[in-house]
């Protein structure tokens, strides 16, 4: 038997979460987690969250986004965690079950003991919602490197190198340049090549095609892997084999895959919901798509030209 949970990561502006710590007399009691509790019969995911937060907190859910769902299995039981993310909330959350809680964020130390199920989740949250394509073929290589370090001076963390019209030698070279810079502005970078010419460049990780993703028998190991996927066979593909973010589209039409079968909203947000992995939405996207993405059930969105219209701030 599966026990369905429901999750919160509640997020303060300044990008503290939330964390709570089981009481004495529970099971895991000390251990720390997010808020949150059993969703009871005939009760919707997201309504059980207003119910468990009121309950547990004292505050009023006003801003929710579904995320993940994750299964796992402890010694006890197995869980069903599908997780929101909470950004507006009316009232000050207060331990109303003798919890302790703690604001933490996550570019520092965590409190401990933290549940095992959490370590995925903390890896996702880490991951910005923004996910720029790198477009060095259409700009030029020098105009393009000055407009990306425009951005990752104001904020931008994830970038995919993809370059298609590039050959291996121009490719390695232009991928070691922006690896580089993407470094020391405390950026990542995800190559769209293969595995061994992103270990190569020092890149972060490699990002798949969705072919590539479809071949492959075991994720790469210590580095971040992500796919583009298209259909609900491709997102399965990437959640077995435990990728780390996968981009899914084209939501809308774009220039750089005309006649590609567009998903659209209602699509995407169906084939999205229960995924374990962040899925960024992608095709035709920009800044001010980002809240019906996450409405949708999306961690972010990934973006080719409105990534370079014009220096602004990322995230």
């Amino acid at each position: 038997m599966v026990v369905e949970v429901v999750a919160a990561v509640i997020e303060r502006p300044d990008g503290a979460i939330l964390f709570a710590q089981r009481p004495f007399g529970k099971v895991y009691a000390g251990w720390w987690e997010f808020p949150g509790g059993k969703i009871e019969r005939d009760e919707t995911a997201a309504q059980a969250l207003r119910r468990e937060l009121h309950e547990e907190l004292g505050i009023d859910v006003r801003q929710a986004y579904p995320w993940l769902t994750r299964v796992y299995t402890y010694p006890h039981a197995t869980v069903r965690l599908r997780f929101f993310r909470v950004t507006q909330w009316g009232g000050e959350p207060q331990p109303r079950e003798q919890q302790a809680l703690a604001w933490q964020r996550l570019d520092a130390p965590l409190v401990e003991p933290m549940l095992p199920a959490n370590a995925p989740i903390i890896a996702s949250l880490r991951l910005p919602n923004e996910y720029a394509i790198s477009a060095a073929g259409a700009l030029g290589v020098e105009p393009f490197m000055q407009r990306l370090e425009e951005r990752f001076v104001s904020g931008l963390r994830l970038l995919q190198v993809r370059e298609k019209s590039m050959d291996q030698t121009a490719l390695r070279r232009f991928a070691v340049r922006a690896t580089d810079l993407a470094h020391r502005h405390g950026a990542r970078v995800l190559l769209n090549a293969d595995e061994n010419m992103a270990r190569e460049v020092g890149a972060d990780g490699v990002h798949l095609t969705s072919a590539a993703l479809m071949r492959l028998q075991a994720r790469p190991r210590g580095m971040l892997v992500a796919a583009s996927c298209h259909t609900a066979a491709e997102l399965a593909r990437a959640m077995q084999l435990e990728l780390d973010l996968a981009v899914l589209g084209p939501v809308r039409a774009t220039a750089s895959h005309p006649g590609a079968a567009l998903l659209g909203w209602q699509r995407f947000a169906g084939l999205v919901a229960d995924t374990s992995l962040p899925v960024y939405a992608i095709g035709g996207m920009d800044a001010a798509d980002l809240e019906t993405a996450r409405q949708s059930g999306a961690h972010g969105v990934a973006m080719i030209s409105a990534a370079w219209a014009q220096a602004r701030p990322g995230g």
